[in-house]
């Protein structure tokens, strides 16, 4: 049974009509086809005499027959090529046409994912897969189906993260104790230690400095009245030898106090390092916690650098820049000091390079301060407020820190150099793919790349030592968080070849270049 499509079709080219033409006999045809039909009659022999016949019923139609577009028929195919047809006064949806072709969409094509007639398949897709509506539209609704149920589970899911969400927020906003209140409550309990901490602290301090005054004053009255007394007896003496009457020297002599010697009290011990030992460990462990574990755990990413710097701000300032100029703010200049030397070590005139050679010891000269091991001072010693300098070493095998004037000037047996052996020198070591910070003799390896020019700061009142890798960016390498008690001098150790320069700034910050 021939549908509705087949009507429309032109008999000649088998597509829907394209300006249909109705010939007497009443059949249809495309204008185009109609001609190209009856040129190719006319151009055979005696065409002009017979005229030409109907491609379907071969009825005879005259040779110059006018031909008339058949416009119900045309308008019918236009509705068709749209894919709108009026059925029973309704308009009705129809894509049962291939739009290019006017065949009926009887295939899919799964490669250009779209229906397709039979003359599709022959003329654009012939390589193509192809399937039929029904089992194309099988696999399509089991997709659905398992997306329909996917989206069920998810939307179930959803709701059920939801619910939970609402009782968590619920349970924190009626909680009994809101966390807030418990941290303010812990750091009020801490606040209060440590104040009580600190009154304590200051107090025992106090005490023993009150103590110590006290034997002294004591020593100091003795000693001045012994004074008073070795006085007088000298007058009397001095008088009694004045004296020309021997029966008058003879009596006066007899009554003369016998001179009492007396015993110099020792020196009062008064040591800051013993008396601060009991709270050093726990202020250095404190502020270590404090002022560089605890803010690196919990805000990676450091505040900018205040201007101006405040006091107790300095190691966030710098750490959290990488420019040089908190730093060179306190910048000083540094001179070796000549009579610690050890006889390897060469200075430049102005002392300020240092180089380790073995020709060094043909002119040395013996001096009671030198260091035997390969170890310089500087001159300098920094108390009081924050103090910055620059060095720059040939390689690693250096040993850089700061130490109290009474380091000892012997070898430590087993050891090359003594900085940070004891209690009263800090130093970092630069090995050749690492560093090494040493205080007490106790060890922590930093894993870093090393550096040629380095940087150190002394925050004296906050007890912050720190070294810094110069490049680029300003690296920390190692901190050191202590208490200090007297003044510090820089020192350096230099294995075998190396060079130690310390750097030199004008007062506009240049780096100074000359004189070394």
């Amino acid at each position: 049974m021939l549908s509705l499509e087949d009507k429309l079709l032109c008999s000649i080219c088998l597509e829907l009509f394209v300006v249909p033409i109705t010939l007497p006999c009443g059949h249809n045809f495309c204008e185009h086809c109609i001609d190209n039909h009856r040129n190719k009659q006319e151009q055979a022999v005696n065409g002009p005499k017979r005229g030409y016949t109907c491609p379907t019923c071969r009825y005879s139609c005259e040779q110059h027959l006018e031909l008339k577009k058949n416009v119900t028929l045309s308008d019918v195919v236009e509705l068709a090529r749209t894919g709108r047809v009026q059925a029973g006064g309704c308009e009705v949806a129809h894509v049962g046409l291939c739009s290019l072709h006017g065949r009926p969409l009887e295939l899919y094509c799964e490669d250009e994912q779209r229906c397709i007639c039979c003359v599709c398949v022959v003329r654009r897709c012939q390589q193509h897969r192809t399937a039929l509506f029904e089992d194309v539209r099988s696999r399509k609704q089991a997709q659905l189906e398992r997306s329909l149920e996917e989206a069920q589970r998810e939307a179930e899911r959803m709701e059920q993260a939801l619910r939970e969400l609402e009782e968590r927020a619920q349970s924190i906003e009626v909680r009994p104790q809101p966390p807030q209140a418990v941290i303010l409550s812990k750091f009020t309990h801490l606040e209060e230690a440590l104040a009580k901490f600190r009154e304590q602290m200051v107090a025992k301090v106090k005490q023993e400095e009150s103590v110590a005054m006290g034997h002294i004053e004591k020593d100091r009255n003795a000693l001045k009245d012994h004074l008073e007394a070795l006085g007088q007896h000298r007058d009397q003496a001095q008088h009694l030898m004045d004296c020309t009457d021997h029966q008058t020297f003879l009596k006066e002599f007899l009554q003369l106090p016998t001179l009492q010697s007396m015993e110099v009290p020792p020196l009062v011990e008064f040591n800051v390092a013993v008396v601060m030992e009991p709270m050093s460990e726990i202020l250095t462990a404190t502020s270590r916690l404090l002022l560089e574990e605890l803010p690196a755990s919990l805000s990676p990413s450091a505040p900018e650098a205040p201007d101006p710097i405040a006091p107790g701000e300095l190691q966030a300032a710098l750490n959290a820049s990488t420019s040089l100029w908190p730093l060179r703010l306190y910048h000083r200049n540094l001179t070796f000091d000549p009579d610690t030397a050890n006889k390897y070590l060469e200075l430049s005139c102005a002392q300020r390079r240092a180089k380790h050679g073995p020709s060094t010891a043909a002119g040395w000269q013996e001096r009671s301060h030198r260091f035997e091991p390969w170890q310089v001072l500087c001159v300098q010693s920094y108390g009081q407020g924050r103090h910055y300098w620059e060095v720059t070493i040939s390689s690693h095998s250096v040993v850089l820190g700061v130490t109290y004037g009474g380091l000892s000037r012997h070898k430590v047996k087993g050891c090359k150099f003594n900085i940070g052996l004891d209690g009263g020198s800090w130093g970092l070591q630069v090995r050749e793919d690492s560093y090494v910070a040493r205080h007490k003799g106790q060890e922590e390896k930093i894993q870093l790349r090393p550096y040629t020019e380095l940087g150190v700061c002394l925050d004296y009142e906050c007890g912050l030592l720190s070294f810094y890798g110069l490049g680029e960016e300003v690296q920390l390498i190692h901190s050191f968080h202590t208490v200090f008690t007297e003044p510090l001098f820089p020192v350096f150790w230099l294995c075998e070849g190396r060079t130690i320069t310390l750097c030199h700034r004008d007062c506009e910050g240049n780096d100074g270049e000359l004189g070394l």
